[in-house]
């Protein structure tokens, strides 16, 4: 029964997804979820959107945990 799970990953991987912060409401992260394992998200090409201003590139990688994120869009 479980060993279809090795193989599963999120709908949207490797797409690029609006992830939405719980800390702070008017935070968000744009870029392509790439890595979804355990408690850790890593995204790719990060944009920082804050509500009023356009988004600000991030340099490198951002890599979140699972319980800070609120809700994912994929645009």
């Amino acid at each position: 029964m479980w060993r279809w799970l090795w193989w599963w990953r999120p709908p949207c991987w490797r797409r690029t997804v609006l992830v939405n912060l719980k800390d702070d409401p008017t935070t968000a992260i744009r870029g392509v979820l790439w890595v979804a394992w355990g408690p850790w998200i890593t995204i790719r090409h990060p944009e920082l959107c804050k509500g009023g201003a356009p988004p600000a590139p991030m340099d490198g990688e951002v890599v979140l945990e699972r319980r800070n994120v609120a809700f994912f869009q994929v645009p």
